[in-house]
């Protein structure tokens, strides 16, 4: 049985986004820089990058990253869409209790977010991956509900306490053993396997978007370059330079299949 300040902290770590939403931050931040120095050679070659790429375009590289591997996507998807749930529970947005209407709207909370999550992983990698990416998410979030019922959730305002103290009431073993299976498997997906893929992911030797090749002009000699996409600017490409390492504008440009640039960090 838990002691009432360690469920109030809970509670308060729940309706602030709790462990998931820390990990989701520092990935945030951390991944696109580490996946932008990693390609394009660290140092002065990372700054110019950012600064071709402008602030307003920096999220595109966390957003490459995700389109091209459909594992971190349907990974970090599972966990947006429990933390998501479980902060608006922790906030009361989930009705607890008996009732047809409350178990309904359980239900309808439950299942909308993912298949949202099943039809955007759908989009990108296909059919399969959408089906484990949405049955992944319900279950997790399923799973959050089932802490409501056990007693190692309370919405907030609800007072401190055990389930014990709710009429004498103990959930049966089946639903705590569902509970703690449901806490291990997030914990495990949120601060082992999402970080560890983010930053595999960062450290794959592969652009985060496009590479083209482009008539890029230097005073007067023309040269065809390839270029990591920053931008486009009129009918031509802003884009890190791969052959002379600079930022640089192409025009003419064609787009190549491979996005790799060079060996993966583990190589």
């Amino acid at each position: 049985m838990a002691h009432p300040d360690e469920e109030a902290e809970e509670r308060s770590a729940d309706s602030k986004g709790g462990p998931g939403h820390t990990v989701l931050l520092a990935v945030a931040f951390a991944v696109p820089v580490t996946k932008v120095a990693y390609t394009v050679g660290g140092g002065a070659a990372a700054r110019d990058v950012f600064v071709g790429m402008e602030p307003a375009n920096w999220p595109d590289v966390l957003i490459g990253m995700v389109l091209t591997d459909p594992l971190l996507a349907s990974v970090l998807a599972v966990v947006v869409s429990r933390v998501v749930f479980a902060l608006f529970a922790a906030r009361g947005a989930v009705p607890v209790g008996g009732g047809v209407v409350r178990a309904f709207q359980r239900v309808a909370l439950t299942v909308v977010n993912p298949v949202a999550m099943a039809v955007l992983v759908t989009c990108f990698f296909g059919p399969w991956w959408g089906l484990g990416t949405g049955l992944a998410a319900y279950a997790l979030r399923k799973g959050v509900v089932v802490e409501y019922r056990t007693g190692r959730r309370r919405p907030h305002g609800h007072r401190g306490g055990s389930h014990r103290d709710d009429g004498g009431f103990r959930p049966p073993l089946g639903l705590r053993r569902a509970a703690a299976l449901e806490q291990w498997a997030a914990l495990v997906l949120t601060v082992f396997a999402l970080p560890v893929l983010a930053f595999v992911a960062a450290l794959d030797g592969q652009a985060w978007t496009s590479i083209v090749r482009c008539e890029v002009t230097e005073a007067t000699r023309t040269e065809s370059n390839r270029l990591i996409e920053l931008g486009r600017k009129g009918n031509g490409v802003v884009g890190w330079n791969l052959d002379t390492e600079e930022i640089s504008n192409g025009t003419g440009c064609t787009g190549e299949e491979s996005l790799y640039v060079r060996e993966p960090w583990w190589r």
